[in-house]
């Protein structure tokens, strides 16, 4: 029988998470006692007003950021005790991140922008597996195109693949449908979702989109900066 004792451990996890920021007429609390556990291979959704604090949120949880209070960890890991280089490395192993606006690099290629992680990894297969991610997101034959010259939805692809190319474990994926039409978000949505199924990826998702949310395993929202699971 096979060993499934890996996928009981909660591989993200935030324990009484605040973050608050002084301002000229004094504190500002983004976020309130926040607690969350997530696992290998599941779907989570983060909803809320804007500026609830969800992209905080997210940020904290991916380690690039840390709370003003409480503790989150990663892969067993306490990211408020470890040093900015060491949390960097921790990234590179366990995470990939996909951004509302792609966040692609406009002087290099697809293919260059998918070898970025790889790249930083010393990966000695890199321009092979960037290739294949191209291929698995239906972006073979647009592996030559600079940013500008694909589209919305073909951007995001490439970002999809430039997340998932080095196997992580968590992605983070902040508003990915956001700036595109209701058809392409939709397909990126299949492609999130397909790429999570395969990779069993954990999948941490911050989006206004009902629909995409609701293919979640587990809705959250943020309200006052508090987080609460919307009944299923």
């Amino acid at each position: 029988m096979q060993d499934r004792s890996q996928d009981r451990i909660a591989l993200l996890s935030a324990e009484g998470v605040g973050k608050y920021i002084d301002g000229p007429t004094g504190r500002l609390d983004i976020l309130n006692d926040v607690s969350l556990e997530v696992n290998t291979g599941e779907t989570v959704a983060i909803t809320g007003a804007s500026g609830s604090g969800k992209t905080t949120l997210l940020g904290l949880l991916a380690g690039l950021d840390l709370p003003s209070r409480g503790s989150v960890r990663l892969d067993g890991q306490v990211l408020e005790t470890l040093d900015e280089e060491t949390r960097a490395r921790l990234r590179l192993r366990n995470v990939g991140f996909v951004f509302q606006s792609f966040h692609l690099l406009p002087a290099l290629t697809a293919e260059e922008n998918v070898l970025l992680p790889l790249e930083l990894d010393g990966a000695a297969d890199a321009g092979v597996r960037a290739r294949e991610a191209l291929a698995a997101v239906g972006l073979r034959d647009r592996a030559a195109h600079y940013p500008h010259q694909l589209s919305g939805g073909e951007q995001q692809r490439v970002a999809i693949a430039r997340a998932f190319v080095h196997s992580p474990r968590i992605l983070f994926a902040d508003e990915p449908t956001g700036n595109l039409d209701r058809r392409t978000g939709q397909s990126i949505g299949d492609l999130l979702f397909a790429l999570n199924r395969e990779h069993r990826t954990m999948l941490v998702l911050v989006t206004h989109d009902a629909e995409l949310a609701a293919r979640c395993a587990r809705i959250y929202e943020l309200v006052e900066g508090r987080l609460r699971e919307v009944p299923a």
